[in-house]
């Protein structure tokens, strides 16, 4: 049984999405300052990341809109790989923490 999308589980997936996003851009800002342990890389990263995301997003949600799927369920269907994204991104680089010293 697959789960049907609704505006609820949209609406909290996109404030989830916009959370992990503020975290995001608050450690990579403290990267560029040098209190936050980033990798080297991370700066082209922020970049590239972003147009795939809204790439595969597009994909999605227009293959969502062929196959007749509801409002609810294009919507879901392009929130989840910048989902995907902003909460990798969270978890990766809150496992780095500050630098001290």
């Amino acid at each position: 049984m697959t789960k049907v999308a609704t505006l609820f589980d949209n609406a909290i997936e996109m404030s989830m999405m916009m959370i992990e996003a503020q975290s995001v851009i608050h450690m990579r800002l403290m990267g560029m300052a040098g209190l936050w342990k980033v990798c080297p890389q991370e700066n082209s990263r922020m970049v590239t990341e972003k147009l795939e995301a809204m790439m595969q997003a597009t994909s999605d949600a227009g293959q969502a809109t062929l196959r007749g799927g509801s409002a609810d369920e294009i919507t879901a269907a392009a929130i989840a790989p910048m989902r995907n994204a902003t909460r990798a991104n969270s978890e990766r680089l809150g496992k780095n923490g500050m630098k001290w010293g």
